[in-house]
């Protein structure tokens, strides 16, 4: 079929998906006689855990349809999870929805919270490039800035947080956080804080603004979205869940009701189960913490600088020179790294090296880095 209105092409409004870009570069770096190291992006390799498995295999029979709100045992399960592992306390069961991965909430939060032309949505100078791209789904202005004096008397009707960063590992201190929080409730705008990696830590603790210590002891005004892409392996199984302000969350379960956003049933009781289970995640924590300290020591042995990664899943490095000839000299050893202007121009000079390919795959990076 021909689209007979190519002006109103939705993609046409959207930025160019930037992993495209990289196609001759993976090329290159696939020809090396070992084979590829793809460290471009943050997919995890290891085995989903075994308690998510079997409870997604003891509810595989599911002929109806799932709720939009989420079983309570999935809620409550992110409830008890927030508490047990982040000192969040005083949330219902009324301000949390399980969602199909993160992703899809942070492309249309926006819209569906009534976003649009004439509003502005602020996210961080460097960030991954969905944020940018629900504010353009939503027709409002994107700014992408860490200053809020920046802003000046502006009230944007959103601000997003994103704390661990992705791509820099940057953890933003408490103080930062409460002045964030205070300065969007004096303007009476919505605060997002991204915390899919909150659990990948490796060199300070990060806070949720669900925190007590954060709000004040109230999320008026604010959500935090949460994946299990990351801590459970479970990338796959889209598990991802949003969280706080009552009045928000109702209004978000509102639209999707009306979208069929539904997370499938057997996927929300593989949700609980892992969420419930601390075990694997510790495990996996372990595995990262190990790769990424071999990964670390051999960049900065072969000449990079790695700046903050004091979480997340990458190493912000730099060899201080343009991105894409760091790339470019990556990939004629065989590894392919994503360039730091993929997440805004403030990353032109570093790039994303991520440590999630399996143990084998970091052996050979190491190796190849040695090697100079």
């Amino acid at each position: 079929m021909v689209l007979r209105t190519p002006g109103r092409r939705v993609s046409a409004r959207l930025p160019d998906f930037p992993w495209d870009s990289l196609a001759e570069h993976k090329a290159t770096a696939s020809a090396h006689p070992d084979g590829l190291v793809d460290l471009s992006v943050g997919t995890p390799v290891d085995p989903t855990p075994e308690v998510a498995r079997a409870a997604l295999r003891e509810h595989a029979d599911s002929p109806g349809y799932p709720v939009t709100i989420g079983i309570e045992r999935v809620r409550q399960a992110c409830l008890d999870w927030l508490e047990r592992r982040h000192d969040v306390t005083g949330l219902g069961l009324d301000q949390v929805i399980p969602s199909i991965g993160s992703k899809e909430l942070v492309a249309t939060l926006a819209q569906h919270l009534g976003v649009g032309p004439g509003d502005t949505v602020v996210f961080p100078e460097l960030a991954y490039p969905t944020y940018e791209v629900g504010a353009v789904l939503a027709g409002a202005t994107p700014v992408a800035t860490d200053s809020l004096v920046s802003l000046g008397p502006e009230a944007p009707a959103l601000l997003w947080l994103n704390s661990p960063s992705n791509p820099t590992g940057r953890v933003l201190p408490p103080d930062h956080l409460r002045k964030v929080v205070e300065w969007c409730r004096e303007r009476g705008t919505v605060l997002v804080s991204d915390e899919c990696y909150l659990e990948c830590a490796w060199e300070t603790e990060p806070v949720s603004v669900l925190h007590p210590s954060i709000n004040g002891g109230s999320t008026e005004g604010i959500l935090a979205l949460h994946s299990l892409s990351k801590r459970s392996n479970l990338a796959g199984y889209r598990c991802a869940f949003v969280a706080g302000d009552a009045d928000l969350v109702g209004e978000l379960l509102a639209v999707r009701k009306n979208l069929g956003l539904i997370m499938p049933g057997p996927m929300q009781h593989a949700m609980a189960a892992a969420l419930d289970d601390d075990a694997h995640a510790d495990e996996q924590h372990a595995r990262y913490a190990a790769r990424r300290a071999l990964l670390r020591t051999a960049l900065e042995t072969a000449g990079f600088r790695v700046d903050h990664s004091e979480a997340s899943l990458y190493l912000w490095s730099t060899r201080d020179e343009d991105c894409w000839e760091t790339v470019s000299w990556l990939a004629d050893r065989g590894i392919l790294v994503a360039p730091g202007s993929f997440y805004g121009a403030a990353g032109g000079r570093h790039v994303r090296v991520a440590f999630t390919a399996t143990d084998e795959r970091i052996a050979a990076a190491v190796e190849r880095l040695s090697a100079g």
